[in-house]
């Protein structure tokens, strides 16, 4: 990222904070969501949200849940939506591609891709797709299976997630980080030296929650990172939202087998209609696509189908991550395939909230930008740091300044202003309390 950072900052720009509280003084909470900002929709026409992505599996079924879509509002993020309805980011966003993942447009209609086909393999136990970074975990009620899903974030190409498989080793509450020596040498290099342990706490990538598994130094684990989920960026652990790992930890006992798969394309059915999932394969070596391809001519010359070819490399080539039906006769599978239609939540479950300014308070200048889509983007990403730094941006003439605070003290600031430059590198520029101008 280019750093934008105005070198020529001074007490103007304290002055223009202490206004800034003085309107907010003056406005209250008046800040209101305008009726223009996204096309009317009668309410009759929404449903409510839906609960945990938990599912009974029928009898020949390899196909759960349902699409469903959600309008924009003002100030949503795809890492917002995504969490808020137990998806991954990489999910939602290649649902709806060019879509902006950090400052979306109010009252675009965006696609919640709901729908999943179930893994190839055993169905006990927890089952992991790296390409689809999605965990599944099968459970029997009675004569019921029943599987609850989770968005996870895996490993990066350089340390990835090793397939095949293993079981829950232990299980630990605010569990301690040893860190590897590898990572350690890692952020040495960035110049951010890290102890040989960390304790339980909001500075801790484990989160509350970790379930060790018999392969060593792999864990599924909580994380103080949850914009991470749904990416290729853990160092070959498996990351789950706090709340997500939080069930599944009561949910999982010890000995629990492990199975981790790489299945980009996946074929399933659901009342008798067949249907095709693709995602990005973790490596374009088309090993995996010539498998599947094959696959489907067996499926199709050994029973009555008739696949719809075209639509089946559509939908490779697209990888968006949804169930399609590809069969040339679909019939009533395409009501199935409508998307409920959403109600927009009133609150994001997991939204960073931003501190109301304080005079007393210390400030990060994080940049000075020309462009407002863009300064919102970045206060956005900054948000969304772990632990989360807040940030927000504030006008000055036809410049748009990106805020990170309050911090409480000088030191809080500091460790902002290193964070800023080893995570995104940027030049943060301290503010002193307005009350000191």
């Amino acid at each position: 990222m280019q750093r934008i950072i105005d070198p020529s900052f001074s007490s103007n720009w304290l002055r223009m904070i202490a206004l800034s509280l003085c309107i907010l003084a003056v406005n209250g909470c008046a800040v209101r969501k305008s009726l223009l900002e996204r096309p009317p929709v009668s309410s009759g026409q929404l449903e409510k949200e839906s609960g945990p992505n938990e599912f009974s599996v029928a009898s020949g079924d390899e196909v759960v849940g349902r699409l469903a879509a959600v309008r924009l509002e003002k100030g949503d993020t795809l890492p917002d939506i995504a969490r808020h309805f137990g998806l991954g980011i990489n999910a939602l966003a290649a649902a709806n591609p060019g879509l902006d993942v950090w400052v979306p447009p109010a009252g675009e209609r965006i696609l919640l891709p709901l729908s999943f086909i179930l893994p190839e393999s055993p169905r006990k136990g927890i089952v992991v797709n790296l390409p689809t970074m999605r965990l599944f975990q099968y459970k029997r009620e009675g004569d019921k299976l029943v599987v609850s899903t989770y968005p996870v974030g895996v490993g990066t190409n350089e340390r990835p997630t090793p397939t095949g498989k293993m079981h829950v080793a232990r299980k630990a509450t605010r569990p301690t980080w040893h860190v590897p020596a590898s990572i350690a040498e890692d952020h040495r290099k960035k110049g951010d030296p890290l102890p040989a342990k960390v304790l339980p706490g909001p500075l801790n990538p484990l989160g509350e929650c970790a379930l060790y598994l018999s392969k060593p130094s792999y864990l599924i684990h909580g994380t103080n990172k949850p914009a991470s989920i749904g990416l290729n960026a853990s160092n070959g652990c498996l990351r789950m939202y706090p709340e997500n790992v939080k069930t599944l930890y009561d949910e999982t006992p010890v000995n629990t087998p492990v199975v981790i798969v790489n299945q980009p394309y996946l074929i399933g059915q659901r009342d008798g209609v067949l249907y095709l999932e693709a995602h990005a394969p973790l490596e374009e070596s088309g090993v995996e696509l010539d498998k599947i391809n094959a696959k489907l001519r067996s499926i199709e010359k050994k029973s009555t189908r008739t696949l719809d070819w075209k639509k089946v490399k559509q939908v490779q080539a697209e990888a968006r991550g949804i169930p399609v039906a590809i069969e040339t006769s679909q019939g009533s599978e395409k009501e199935a395939a409508k998307p409920r239609e959403l109600e927009h939540p009133g609150k994001l479950y997991g939204r960073p909230e931003i501190p109301d300014l304080k005079l007393d308070a210390w400030y990060v200048l994080a940049a000075d930008l020309s462009d407002e889509t863009d300064a919102r983007r970045l206060a956005a990403i900054i948000n969304h740091q772990g632990p989360p730094i807040p940030a927000r941006v504030l006008t000055k003439s036809k410049s748009y300044r990106v805020i990170a605070g309050p911090f409480d003290d000088v030191a809080a600031a500091k460790d902002a202003v290193k964070r800023l430059r080893i995570d995104l590198e940027l030049d943060g520029i301290l503010i002193e309390p307005a009350s000191k101008i």
